[in-house]
């Protein structure tokens, strides 16, 4: 696990810790020092810390004028015992609904297990991002299965086309376009 960094091709556009709108900046990741684990593996330290013992993270790009934000996300999501959708929605996605964000794309394909509890914070993120979207893309199936069996999947769009989405061949700028294309044919329009 330590040799999964974070997406970094889109570092010429945006760093969490450079933009003072951000939750993480003034942020420093050690790039000698592992210090972050899940469980007994390290992670590359260029892997973010939120609150969450299990589960780290990488703004990897907000655009406020789209009001358009992508995470990256690493290890396991444990909502039963940690509260780690609480720890997100204080730590992160209230900060960037401040300011003005409503469309979150959620990368999970590092994300190996996911524990649920309830809906309540789900269901609170989603009606915060008001006319917006919280989309999953390139979960693991028993990980979406988990989601969906815990009616999670009502107030995140995970299933279907996000579930094999290729976002790396866009420019972060074009991502949300090509998710909202999505989800208007996922949804019909």
């Amino acid at each position: 696990m330590h040799q999964i960094e974070p997406f970094y091709r889109w570092r010429d556009y945006y760093i969490a810790a450079q933009d003072e709108l951000s939750p993480f900046y003034g942020y420093t990741n050690s790039l000698t020092k592992y210090t972050h684990k899940v469980y007994n593996y390290l992670i590359h330290p260029e892997w973010d810390s939120f609150g969450s013992e299990t589960l780290y993270i990488k703004l990897i790009y907000v655009n406020y004028e789209q009001n358009f934000a992508v995470l990256e996300l690493i290890g396991e999501w444990n909502d039963c015992i940690s509260n780690d959708i609480m720890l997100i929605q204080q730590e992160i996605i209230n900060k960037l609904v401040e300011e003005g964000v409503q469309k979150i794309a959620l990368i999970g394909e590092n994300v190996l297990n996911f524990h649920a509890s309830d809906d309540c914070y789900y269901e609170a993120i989603f009606d915060d991002l008001g006319d917006g979207w919280l989309v999953g893309l390139n979960f693991r199936d028993h990980v979406i299965q988990e989601f969906s069996s815990y009616g999670i999947a009502t107030y995140f769009q995970i299933q279907g086309s996000f579930e094999d989405f290729n976002w790396r061949k866009y420019l972060p700028q074009h991502l949300c376009a090509a998710i909202e294309l999505s989800m208007q044919r996922k949804l019909g329009y």
